[in-house]
């Protein structure tokens, strides 16, 4: 501010330094006004310039925020497919394992459904005592061959060394005849599937003092 009042007071001859007292041509103020004055057209361009930049990081960030909205879309979209999918296979798998299980439980009565059909012949028989007697044996028979269908045996028990693992002992008979510990009586047959016991056998077994002595 001090600068342009010295100027501007030389221009019009005031103060020591003014010669003759006359004031300063036009070309001479307009110059000197020139060289103090920093020029605007420079300052228009960075404003113009800094608008620019900006406008394009706006540009840019709208971009920018579109595309993740829309990878954002995408996503829960596939999130929804992918659940829709779990859940139908679940449903699937539910339902494939209630058919297997309904097939297994059908294979398994089936065979039985014959036994009970005679099992009610008999009961509705008027025969002798025998002809009863013969009649359950052959029921028997059936469901043995029923439960041997679905590899279920009975385990070995009479005549057989007695062994804790598929042997229940119930009591014991004196014996000079038979080994000691061998099976006399079953009192309840036991059974295995396969290998695998479903329950053990209940017998007596023999107690022969003479081997056990020695």
């Amino acid at each position: 501010m001090r600068n342009n009042w010295d100027r501007m007071t030389r221009w019009a001859g005031i103060g020591n330094n003014s010669r003759d007292g006359q004031i300063g041509s036009r070309d001479e103020m307009v110059d000197e006004m020139k060289d103090g004055v920093e020029p605007v057209e420079g300052s228009v361009d960075r404003v113009e310039s800094a608008t620019e930049s900006h406008a394009a990081v706006v540009d840019s960030a709208v971009e920018e925020i579109a595309q993740l909205k829309a990878e954002k879309d995408q996503l829960i979209d596939r999130l929804a497919r992918l659940q829709a999918e779990f859940d139908n296979a679940r449903k699937r798998e539910a339902k494939e394992r209630a058919d297997a299980r309904e097939y297994t439980v059908g294979s398994t009565v089936e065979p039985f459904l014959a036994v009970m059909d005679n099992f009610q012949l008999a009961l509705k028989a008027n025969g002798t005592a025998e002809q009863l007697r013969s009649g359950v044996e052959l029921i028997l028979k059936q469901m043995e061959d029923a439960l041997k269908g679905l590899q279920v045996t009975p385990v070995e028990s009479v005549g057989a060394q007695f062994d804790p693992r598929i042997h229940e002992a119930l009591g014991s008979i004196e014996t000079a005849e038979f080994p000691d510990h061998q099976v006399m009586e079953e009192i309840r047959r036991g059974y295995k599937i396969r290998e695998r016991l479903l329950r053990p056998a209940m017998v007596r077994i023999a107690a022969n003092p003479a081997q056990v002595n020695d």
